[in-house]
């Protein structure tokens, strides 16, 4: 009996499991990169290089308003006495919020407080001698805030070359990590 040509048993059609798990693998890793991409916009990592604060890195949250007694991360202003010590481009500074706007910042000597609470000393120089200038006094602005830390050498807004420091430059809020 003749057989035709295409009567052949057909093999079946048989995916490739590895191709497909590495198509999946791909789709996931797409995923993934969006996602850290959209955290990465609203977050950073920052490391604090100074012992102003007991922690050394922190995770910062893009764009929060600052609340009393949290972190605030801001861009220093670009004086010629944070130029000699933290550089031309300083990194973001971390302090704590000590101040709201509205609350009440007085000197009494070296002392600062705010709302009647001792919140820092303030020191006559740098620790390269140069002169301080004492920060401002008087009622927090609208927008502005009082930082600071409790370190007794904090580069804060107890100095007028800090001062308060006001939305245009707080990049955002922050929670230690380590």
């Amino acid at each position: 009996m003749a057989m035709a040509a295409n009567s052949a048993p057909r093999a079946r059609w048989c995916p490739n499991r590895r191709l497909w798990g590495l198509a999946g693998l791909f789709m996931i890793g797409i995923a993934a990169l969006s996602a850290i991409s959209a955290w990465r916009g609203t977050h950073l990592l920052l490391i604090n290089m100074s012992a102003s604060l007991p922690n050394w890195a922190f995770l910062v949250h893009r764009g929060e308003a600052p609340a009393r007694g949290g972190y605030a991360f801001f861009n220093p202003p670009r004086t010629a006495l944070l130029v000699r010590h933290f550089g031309a481009r300083p990194q973001p500074f971390a302090k704590i919020v000590y101040g709201m706007p509205g609350d009440l910042v007085t000197h009494a000597g070296a002392n600062v407080s705010i709302n009647g609470r001792l919140v820092a000393r303030m020191k006559p120089a740098t620790r390269l001698g140069e002169p301080l200038t004492p920060g401002a006094t008087g009622r927090v602005p609208a927008g502005c805030y009082y930082l600071g830390t409790p370190h007794p050498d904090g580069f804060d807004s107890r100095y007028g070359e800090i001062g308060f420091v006001c939305a245009r430059q707080i990049i955002g809020t922050g929670e230690p990590i380590l």
